[in-house]
């Protein structure tokens, strides 16, 4: 299979961001906002380190590439990744303020919403082709979405504002091709960060005093913010966006498995079956995929 690079590359990225619970459990009694400050901060500086240390070759092909492109392809570029920018700190910053002021479970849907809105924006702006099955997979999901929804209205509302802004994310660098990966990564989380400079003064409380609070954001920093971004538009190069968005789903479920497992948080039936609904909807989804393998021509 020729993508499964691909694949194991969005798997992983969504892996990790499974197991983001473990990493922040320890410095929950932080303030929210000041966890999101730091940890978009700290990404920029290493990236930043990184680009300078070892990626200048990579940084100055990007620019030459930018420099011979034609004029209207050269706007595209720089509106995709300004774009790209602003769809990812809108997922941050919306994310950190559903969870403080709406509800934790609000946040948890919108990472189930998110895969149906980035396969039906890749549909309708990529003209990304479903099959029946895949289509079925986005109705079983849509299915296991108002099963969690169920009588709460007003989560479900903040969740699609979150799994928007991340479905617009997925689906705008989708198209932006051609340039280094990690460069492209690094000028988003840089510009995220100088958007985010403002709102650090107005809802930030300082600068924590307890190392354990940095060792955790630097884990954060590299292993739940870099590397599943990396990958995950890395991901983007080789598999249609609607693909990348539905295994996006084992993020919540991987979530949601913790926090029945480790955590010991109550589940009701309800909530097993809408999650056993969706994942069974991702492996309806990439089924082709999994189960089907090309089969050689019978004189090769």
């Amino acid at each position: 299979m020729d993508k499964a690079k691909y694949y194991i590359a969005a798997i992983t990225a969504y892996t990790l961001w499974g197991f983001f619970s473990l990493a922040l459990e320890p410095i929950q009694a932080y303030g929210a906002y000041d966890i999101l400050f730091h940890r978009v901060f700290t990404c920029a500086i290493l990236m930043l380190l990184i680009v300078f240390l070892f990626r200048r070759n990579k940084l100055r092909e990007t620019f030459q590439i930018i420099r011979t492109m034609s004029p209207e392809k050269r706007r595209r570029a720089i509106w995709l990744n300004i774009a790209g920018s602003v769809f990812l700190t809108g997922n941050w910053f919306s994310f950190i303020y559903v969870m403080i002021h709406i509800s934790i479970k609000a946040t948890s849907l919108a990472y189930l919403v998110c895969p149906i809105l980035t396969t039906l924006l890749a549909f309708f702006i990529l003209h990304e082709k479903l099959n029946r099955l895949q289509w079925l997979a986005v109705a079983m999901s849509v299915l296991g979405c108002l099963l969690l929804a169920c009588g709460n209205l007003k989560d479900m509302l903040f969740s699609l504002i979150i799994g928007f802004s991340y479905a617009c994310y997925l689906v705008s660098q989708r198209m932006n091709k051609g340039l280094d990966t990690f460069i492209v990564l690094t000028f988003h989380i840089l510009l995220s960060s100088l958007f985010l400079l403002p709102f650090y003064f107005k809802f930030g409380d300082g600068s924590p005093g307890d190392f354990k609070f940095y060792m955790y954001i630097a884990i954060i920093a590299v292993f739940l913010t870099i590397l599943p971004l990396f990958l995950n538009l890395y991901a983007l190069t080789g598999i249609n966006s609607s693909v990348v968005g539905m295994l996006l789903n084992m993020n919540p479920i991987i979530g949601f498995s913790l926090a029945t497992w480790v955590f010991h948080e109550s589940n009701t039936t309800l909530q097993i079956i809408a999650y056993g609904i969706i994942f069974s909807a991702v492996i309806v989804f990439n089924g082709k995929e999994i189960f089907v393998r090309e089969r050689k021509p019978a004189n090769a």
